[in-house]
């Protein structure tokens, strides 16, 4: 095990700059996770901690050790891809411990090796098959056995469950979080998902445009993202972002642009006046009666039952917000409901700068 620097890391393509000095600290055994829309710069960013890219600008060090000029067999890392990239024509327990054949190391420790990661990842009674004859999570599993057998100083995971239908992937969340917690070994996990991040990084690196937009704990960065693209990226249904600006008559309120208003209980608020554009996830309007003081009525657009729970779209006037209710509740396209904002859940962004307002 080791930790993980990147220094000031640039990357480009002739004149073309992909990645736009990036540094990140990762402290031995801790597992992060780089998130962000595809063509954000995630998956160059592993191949380049991997050596499989060179670095344009920038120093990147594995337990204390600059890489930039080591060949990825000499960094002491161990990556699974998104494809699998096994042999077909070899067992699993061949393609599991092929990497020490190339070392030439002791038939019997591969044996040793290569039996101690299957007992680890249930792979025991598969070891003779092919993989043309494993589901697609057994041969994710033999992905990762192939890498757990070289007992290297990082693991990378490039989008390794894209490839698994939904429910697969939610038990190979578990199986990846389990197995980081019984091995402790560095990990880098790239993802577009994030809730995958969420669930599984000790702490998430969310990237936009070849730059680190913020990097945190996941619930850190979901309570309080440092601007626009964190906040809509973050979360499942996303937050709700309305245009508008504070006002203050008597009390302070948000008239949204699209029309209707919010009111403003408490918090620093920004100057009445200046347009900002107001923050609230889903799950923090509550759902109240239509007489409660200061309640906002909405028109209910689509309701999106999930049997525990109930996600709702409505509109504000001409804005579309979304409710996220932890229950059951039956209502139908064209029928009113109110709603109150938590008042310490709000956030307000600059709409030129996109930072959120403290």
């Amino acid at each position: 095990m080791a930790s993980l620097e990147l220094s000031a890391v640039e990357k480009a393509y002739g004149s073309q700059k992909v990645i736009h000095g990036v540094s990140i600290d990762i402290a031995d055994g801790e597992f992060v996770a780089l998130v962000g829309p595809s063509g954000c710069g995630k998956s160059t960013l592993l191949r380049m901690i991997a050596g499989l890219e060179t670095i344009t600008e920038g120093d990147i060090s594995i337990g204390g050790r600059r890489v930039n000029d080591l060949s990825p067999k000499d960094r002491d890392i161990a990556m699974v891809f998104q494809s699998y990239a096994l042999y077909p024509h070899k067992s699993v327990a061949d393609n599991m411990g092929y990497s020490l054949k190339l070392q030439r190391r002791p038939k019997a420790e591969i044996a040793q090796r290569v039996l101690e990661a299957a007992e680890i990842l249930d792979l025991v009674p598969l070891l003779k098959r092919r993989p043309s004859q494993l589901s697609g999570g057994q041969r994710q599993r033999v992905a990762m056995g192939r890498a757990i057998v070289r007992d290297p100083d990082v693991f990378l995971f490039d989008e390794p469950l894209s490839n698994l239908d939904a429910k697969l992937r939610v038990a190979m969340r578990t199986e990846i979080k389990e197995l980081h917690h019984r091995l402790k070994t560095t990990t880098v996990y790239v993802t577009h998902d994030q809730i995958e991040a969420m669930t599984m990084a000790d702490r998430i690196v969310v990237m936009n445009h070849g730059l680190v937009e913020q990097t945190g704990t996941p619930l850190d960065l979901y309570d309080n993202p440092v601007n626009l693209f964190v906040a809509g990226f973050l979360g499942s249904p996303a937050m709700n972002l309305l245009p508008g600006r504070v006002v203050s008559d008597g009390t302070a309120s948000f008239d949204v642009a699209g029309g209707g208003r919010i009111p403003l209980a408490g918090g620093r608020l920004p100057p009445p006046g200046t347009g900002q554009t107001l923050g609230i996830r889903p799950e923090h309007l509550a759902l109240v009666p239509s007489d409660t003081p200061n309640a906002i009525a909405l028109r209910v657009t689509v309701t999106e039952p999930t049997g525990s729970d109930t996600m709702i779209a409505a509109r504000l006037n001409g804005t579309e917000i979304v409710i996220f209710h932890k229950d059951r509740i039956n209502v139908a396209p064209g029928e009113e409901l109110h709603v109150l904002p938590q008042p310490d859940q709000i956030h307000f962004f600059d709409p030129q700068t996109g930072r959120r307002h403290t």
